[in-house]
């Protein structure tokens, strides 16, 4: 693992299968247990795992006060400026963009442009945050539904964003698979009677991530 320009890169022991641009939630940075165990277990399967943080939340780390995410456009470019500079200066092989909650949700919202310019290879969601908190008629899915690059969702059935029953019904693109975590909620924690736990959890989302990117080497 290594470190240096506001980004944490975790290489495998051999030549990347896939690199994976990994972008933090909204309240949580990079180096989140989430963030880190993801990205240990990924790299452990061959993929080259790139986390960095938006604009806000390296403020954050740089003041130690907390700030509210930057305004959509802001989180846009600033993915963007990333997905560009891991094609420039890494390895060549294919690029997979995605990430936790936000992160994941901004992914989506670029992954069209970037898989029709051959840039990236697809897009992998993390707890999609289809509405906000309590909102459920807020939909934040107009982009998914004829979305044409490869996308994996992976989501607990009792996500406070979107649960399993609410998102049957959301009319998703064929492109989007989605895998659900039984009884997990939005950090992908299930509840100690369902006989899971959330290492598992996670452990199982590596593994589906992994198996997708597989899935498309070119």
């Amino acid at each position: 693992m290594g470190a240096g320009q506001d980004w944490i890169v975790d290489t495998p022991e051999q030549e990347p299968v896939a690199w994976f641009l990994f972008a933090h939630g909204a309240g949580a940075p990079m180096d989140s247990d989430f963030m880190q165990a993801l990205a240990t277990m990924l790299s452990g399967q061959g993929i080259g795992v790139v986390r960095f943080e938006f604009p806000y939340m390296a403020e954050r780390r740089e003041s130690g006060k907390r700030r509210p995410p930057n305004k959509m456009d802001v989180l846009l470019a600033s993915f963007q400026e990333q997905i560009d500079r891991v094609r420039a200066e890494l390895p060549e092989a294919p690029l997979f963009i995605g990430g936790k909650s936000m992160g994941g949700r901004v992914a989506s919202m670029l992954a069209e442009e970037n898989f029709a310019q051959g840039k990236v290879a697809g897009v992998v969601c993390l707890g999609y945050p289809f509405h906000p908190p309590g909102k459920s008629e807020k939909l934040r899915t107009e982009h998914l539904l004829s979305l044409a690059c490869p996308a994996l969702v992976v989501q607990g059935t009792r996500d406070k964003l979107g649960d399993a029953d609410e998102v049957a019904g959301y009319g998703l693109s064929s492109a989007i698979q989605v895998y659900w975590l039984e009884d997990g909620d939005h950090d992908f924690k299930p509840r100690k009677a369902s006989g899971y736990s959330q290492q598992q959890h996670w452990r199982t989302a590596a593994d589906q991530i992994a198996a997708f990117m597989r899935a498309r080497e070119s």
